[in-house]
């Protein structure tokens, strides 16, 4: 059974395929894509949306979104247009070229939240294709470089982690807490487990005087994200196989691998 949207914000499952260059991913939502990327995004040809300030290409007869409209994008409800599918591009004229064969791939990328080849077009100079039904239940992120998922992973932890652990001021007011972004060392040390697929949950985080510690479960290559749930329920009361942790005090990410 499928888990309310808010249930999405505390825990990121993350699966790498470094041979077809994507990461699937249940937990982390278009708004913290845009946020991991501010103001490096190009513009984005829509494939499946219901974004209704968009331009249309009359050459592919796709719908884009401008580089100057995603920040409003981001604050739509995308998890609720259900699938929401896109690839960026550098300018509008490069879209004019594209091949009847390239645009079927396009279109079938769309369809099917799969490649018929790697979707990254020297044209289009595209460093994403973005492919997700219900936005951060379930998305499928092809990256030309594996360097913007690690950036993406750091922001969107630290940025969950802040929005958990909200501080109430002299007012009563609750405000979100900032914290730095995970090291990418850090991160890009967990590959070998990430290729397998991990949990991190913020929910089972510890929270200590001085630390926290976030706990990293291996629990394997999911495509279901309901499958992906169950087994994160059993394996949660499990010892963890790693562990990231935030030093309040030095104000540093370090991580233990158990």
């Amino acid at each position: 059974m499928k888990r309310h949207h808010q249930d999405i914000r505390d825990l990121i499952y993350v699966h790498l395929n470094q041979t077809d260059q994507y990461v699937l991913s249940y937990g982390i939502e278009f708004e913290e894509f845009v946020t991991a990327f501010s103001g490096s995004l190009n513009h984005l040809l829509l494939l499946k949306h219901r974004f209704d300030d968009s331009d249309l290409n009359r050459h592919t007869l796709l719908q884009y979104c401008p580089q100057d409209r995603i920040k409003k994008l981001a604050t739509q409800d995308v998890y609720g247009y259900g699938n929401f599918c896109w690839i960026d591009f550098l300018e509008e004229e490069l879209l004019n070229e594209l091949t009847g064969q390239e645009i079927a791939e396009l279109l079938y990328l769309g369809h099917q939240k799969q490649h018929l080849k790697l979707p990254f077009y020297n044209k289009l100079g595209n460093r994403f294709v973005y492919l997700a039904r219900d936005d951060g239940w379930y998305n499928k992120i092809y990256y030309r470089s594996f360097k913007d998922f690690f950036q993406l992973l750091s922001v969107s932890i630290a940025g969950k982690l802040g929005h958990l652990r909200l501080e109430k001021t002299l007012l009563g007011v609750r405000k979100k807490r900032f914290y730095p972004p995970v090291n990418k060392e850090i991160l890009l040390s967990l590959t070998p487990f990430i290729k397998e697929g991990i949990c991190i949950s913020l929910k089972d985080a510890d929270h200590q005087r001085g630390r926290i510690e976030i706990p990293v479960w291996v629990i394997g290559d999911f495509d279901n994200m309901d499958d992906m749930y169950e087994e994160y329920e059993q394996i949660a009361h499990k010892t963890c196989h790693a562990k990231i942790i935030f030093d309040k005090k030095l104000k540093e990410w370090k991580l233990t691998v158990i």
